[in-house]
Order: structure tokens, then sequence, then C-alpha cells
């Protein structure tokens, strides 16, 4: 089946109902036939429904749905996008070891890794996905992961996929691919040697600002790095499961560690509700990100030509430094623009003068949005940091809506001509 054919139907089996829409299973908990039942679905024997916080019906739909649009084995949904990215990272690493990430990343990242993650022992290294020949130096025997965006937010750098993969391929490192604003139809990650695949399943896929939620895929060739030495947790018993190993028991080992391990224990768990808006979401998404992406250039080509404007990002645009890597990998680039004007006072007046944009610290919704990053999603880093992550204080973040697109446009232009 086609993606378009996968996103309407993959993954549900019509019950004695025969509902069309998938039921939202909202329940805690699950009935078990008995006492031995219970004890096999326990300790991994038979595979059911024992718990929502390890798994639920309308959920698995989703992850279903989502794996195959990513090309992936199988995926795992969680609360928030944060929640993916954080699992995706916990379950590779130990005290000790070290990751390498791209310094153009959501600052939400670059939190996580350089300041959160040091306090359980874990290091983080940057470097430019534009000069991965860099990777070799980076990675030493305690590299557990290489973090990239396809593209990246707000900066809007395109990785070169090729060399990264390649480089991470030859030292048997994980990949792991933020691939929220590009989505499934924009670039397949997987398709290019990716081995993890993560969403901030809040913004395009959902598509209207409804719901929080995240997701993790796994490539159906990640296996093959997780057997060796370097991730000794997949190929050493776990206790907690009577010495399962998980490399031996499971073709998924990466999901079904995150989901039995690191979901059970930390428990940020997605609600039925949410991965029922989920679905929802999916089965128009191919229509939405074409209009999005098609909206975004016009209005990049719109704020490229005015002489305010000092600098504008849109990786399909030919004048972006991104363009030869967009051109090459993506086949939609998202309705994500940035652009720079003089100062961090001038950036405040246009935002505020907005009148369809609205100033919301989100992505990917129906609705136009607006955001300075210095002064929100990215203030807790400082004004050096803000420029090596591609945020300087006078960017303004646009997510380009479904409006039309004229009555966009003219709302930058009077704002942007107001502001002196």
């Amino acid at each position: 089946m086609k993606d378009a054919t996968l996103a309407l139907h993959f993954g549900y089996e019509k019950d004695k109902q025969k509902t069309m829409q998938v039921p939202i299973y909202m329940t805690t908990a699950y009935e078990y036939e008995d006492t031995d039942h219970a004890a096999r679905l326990f300790d991994l024997q038979e595979e059911g429904n024992i718990y929502t916080r390890i798994g639920n019906p309308t959920t698995r739909v989703f992850e279903k749905r989502i794996s195959a649009l990513e090309r992936g084995i199988d995926a795992l949904a969680t609360a928030s996008g944060m929640a993916a990215i954080f699992y995706s990272i916990a379950n590779l690493v130990q005290s000790g070891d070290n990751v390498i990430i791209s310094d153009k990343l959501y600052g939400g990242s670059i939190t996580l890794n350089t300041q959160t993650l040091k306090q359980f022992g874990i290091s983080a290294k940057y470097f430019n996905v534009h000069t991965p020949e860099k990777l070799d130096e980076l990675i030493d025997e305690k590299t557990k992961l290489i973090l990239i965006e396809s593209v990246a937010n707000p900066a809007l750098t395109v990785p070169d996929f090729g060399k990264i993969t390649e480089i991470a391929k030859k030292h048997g490192v994980i990949v792991i691919c933020d691939n929220t604003i590009a989505t499934p139809y924009g670039i397949k990650p997987v398709e290019l040697g990716v081995d993890i695949v993560v969403h901030s399943a809040s913004k395009y896929i959902v598509g209207n600002g409804s719901a929080i939620a995240g997701c993790i895929i796994e490539a159906p060739f990640a296996k093959d790095k997780l057997k060796t030495d370097r991730y000794s947790q997949f190929n050493e018993p776990d206790e907690s499961y009577h010495g399962l190993v998980y490399n031996e028991k499971f073709d998924n080992p990466f999901i079904s560690r995150a989901r039995l391990a690191l979901l059970r224990d930390y428990g940020a768990v997605i609600s039925p509700f949410n991965s029922w808006l989920l679905l929802q979401g999916l089965e128009h998404l191919h229509l939405r990100i074409k209009e999005h992406s098609k909206n975004a250039l016009k209005i990049a080509e719109f704020l490229s030509s005015h002489p305010k404007i000092n600098k504008v990002n849109y990786p399909l645009l030919k004048s972006d430094p991104n363009y030869p890597y967009a051109e090459k990998y993506l086949k939609y680039a998202g309705g994500i623009v940035s652009f720079e004007v003089s100062d961090y006072e001038t950036a405040k007046n246009i935002v505020k003068k907005l009148k369809i944009f609205s100033l919301v610290t989100n992505i990917g919704d129906s609705k136009s949005l607006a955001t300075h990053p210095a002064s929100t999603t990215h203030q807790q880093l400082s004004h050096e940091e803000l420029e090596a992550a591609g945020v300087p204080e006078g960017l303004i973040r646009l997510s380009i809506g479904l409006e039309d697109v004229e009555d966009l446009i003219n709302d930058l232009k009077e704002a942007i001509e107001k502001t002196n």
C-alpha cells in the first residue's frame, strides 16, 4: 500500500462492532483470564494487554501506522516529543557515556543533552551536520549515539544524511533523527540509514494543536548495531525480567526495551484519547504538509525580497545555504520559516504587531503562529550559545498555517513596515 492508504487503514482490524473509527479504549487496566494468564503476560511469554502504562489498543494502532509510514519495524508512542527524545537517548546510554549532537537543534533537546543528562554522568559533544567528517575524531568507545534533526528547529538546517550515516555505520553508532518538521512525507530518514526516528507528534502529526504526544520508530537494521559490545544492555540479562536478553528475545529490541523498561519505570505514557487524535491527524497529513510547504515557500520568497529583512531561512529557498541538501533529501520542507531583523527589540515589536499570526510557542498547527525564540524557546541559552545554535536575538520563527497565503503575506508586510 502507498502512504496515504497506510495512514487511513494500516494496523486496525475491525472488531465485532465493525466501527469505521478506531475505538478509544479509555481504560487503565485489563482483566486477565486467570492467574496463569496474568503470569504469562507479565513474564512476556504471551502477548496481550497488561496495563495502559505499557500499552493500549488505540495507541497500538497509531504505533503501527506511524511505523509503517516511516518504514520502521515498530514504534512506541509517548506522552510528549521530549519524552520520545529522552527515552531514545536513555535507552542507549549509561553513566560515563557521551552523545554527539548537532549544533543546530531544538533548544529543549540542547538543554536535555548538555544540562539534564549531565546529572546522570552523560556528556555531550557538538558537531556541524555539514562537516560530518569530523565525527571520526569525536566518536570514541563511550559514544552511544548521534542526534540530528531532518530540518532543525528553528535554524532549519538540513543534514548531510549520506555522510553522517556512513560514518556512524563504520563506527557502529546509533543515529537518531528528529523528523518532526519534515514529517514522513517530507523525508524518510530510515531509507537514508538512520536507525531511530523520533517525532513531537504534537506538531504536524496531530495538525491542530490539540494534543501533546511523541513517538519513537525503530529501523529494521538498528539491531545490527545493538548486537555489539557498545550496547551491552541489549546483550546482557535484564534481571527485572528473570534474565531476559533483548537481542535474543525480540526482532525489535530497541522499542521492546523502551516499552518494557523505560515506559514501565518512567511512565510518560500517552493518553488513549490523544492517540486517537493522532490517528485523525495522520489521515490527512499528506494533504496538509503539501499546503504548509507551498505557503511557506511563498512567504520565504516574499521575506527575502523585503529590504528590512537581513536573512531568511527556508531549506527549499534557492538562496538558502541548505538548499543543496534540501534538494537532495527533501520532498517537502514543512511550514517553518525563520527570518532575521536587526536586533532583539525590532523582532519583538514585529511579532507584537502581527494580527493573523498568533504569538505561540508551537509549530505545525493549522493556524499560523509566530515566536521570538531568544525570549521564549531558547531563552535559557547565552548570547554566544544562541549564535552557535543559529538562533540570533533578532530571529523570528514562523509556523505557516493553512490560511490564504496572501492574507499571511499582507499581515507580515504590515507588521514589518510599521516597526521602526
